[in-house]
């Protein structure tokens, strides 16, 4: 059953998640504001500063600017009061006009055999850690999962997803370290063909200093996966640490680039102020942030919603 809102417990920790990136932002705002009665070019010019370093984006920051002086040129009082208001009103506008949908719960699209999520990003953004919690979400909501260990690259990788597979229970397809990750990706595929899986996650290297080599890696696993799944995969999810700030684009950029990416989840949004980053992210590539984590628990990792989370973002 499809969820409209959150549940009280997901919003609960969601405004959590987001603490360190409001207390942060609300501080500079005030800041801003302080000893000022209407917002006037300079209120501005400190609100873009307060926009960028809380790792909005400039791209991103200069749209929400302008709508801000649109709307001060209109009104020429606006108080500083309703600053707050105003910011809020406007980039929940930009969010919603970014023509992705958000999704509603960790379900997924019904296609002709198993759901292919291939998982791409850098090591250490907790891509590992990403695919055994949607893993074990799945698996809460009665789907079948298997995982598939291509990334051979990284020992550490390799035994991360067998101890998730363990851990929420579900196959893991895997040939050890330094194998050939399409033939690892082959394997999974075929698995989750004559299994039945309803979806298969299978981890990639992660490395980008290297970009013609990822390239042809992945499109040499995409057609292997073909063989068993045609219209495979489904997804390339893109995974991002969130508290890697202007990082984090740098990544998505370079990533999007080198292979169509349909999907993001930002992750490690807890541990840091720089939580702007999914808004900046989100209103930019156009790309549909799918999931958000914001916390260390499997139910911490959350389908992302851009309503929820500008309400979080601006809740006191």
């Amino acid at each position: 059953m499809l969820k409209n809102l959150f549940s009280k417990k997901e919003k609960e920790t969601l405004d959590k998640g987001l603490e360190k990136t409001k207390s942060n932002f609300f501080e500079k705002l005030g800041k801003t504001v302080i000893g000022k009665s209407v917002v006037d070019e300079d209120v501005l010019d400190e609100l873009e500063e307060v926009l960028i370093t809380s790792d909005v984006g400039v791209e991103t920051t200069v749209k929400i600017i302008d709508r801000i002086e649109a709307r001060v040129a209109k009104d020429k009082y606006l108080n500083t009061n309703e600053l707050n208001k105003i910011l809020r009103e406007e980039i929940a506008a930009l969010l919603s006009e970014n023509n992705t949908k958000d999704l509603v719960d960790f379900d997924l699209p019904k296609v002709d055999g198993p759901y292919v999520i291939l998982i791409v990003g850098v090591n250490g953004v907790g891509k590992t850690t990403t695919i055994g919690k949607l893993a074990a979400q799945f698996k809460a909501i009665g789907k079948n999962v298997v995982l598939g260990a291509a990334d051979t690259f990284r020992a550490a990788a390799v035994d991360q997803i067998k101890l998730w597979g363990e851990r929420v229970g579900v196959p893991v397809i895997e040939k050890g370290m330094q194998t050939d990750p399409a033939s690892v990706a082959f394997e999974a595929a075929k698995y989750g063909a004559e299994n039945n899986a309803d979806v298969v996650i299978i981890d990639t290297a992660g490395r980008l200093h290297t970009k013609v080599n990822l390239m042809n890696e992945l499109s040499k696993i995409k057609s292997v996966i073909k063989r068993f799944i045609p219209d495979a995969p489904h997804e390339v999810l893109l995974v991002l640490d969130g508290s890697t700030g202007q990082n984090a684009f740098i990544q998505a950029k370079e990533f999007t680039k080198a292979t169509e990416v349909t999907s993001l989840a930002i992750t490690k949004l807890d541990g840091t102020a720089k939580g702007g980053v999914v808004i900046g992210i989100s209103d930019q590539f156009k790309i549909p942030v799918k999931y958000i984590g914001v916390g260390e628990k499997v139910e911490d990792l959350q389908v992302f919603n851009k309503m929820e989370f500008v309400d979080s973002f601006f809740s006191k």
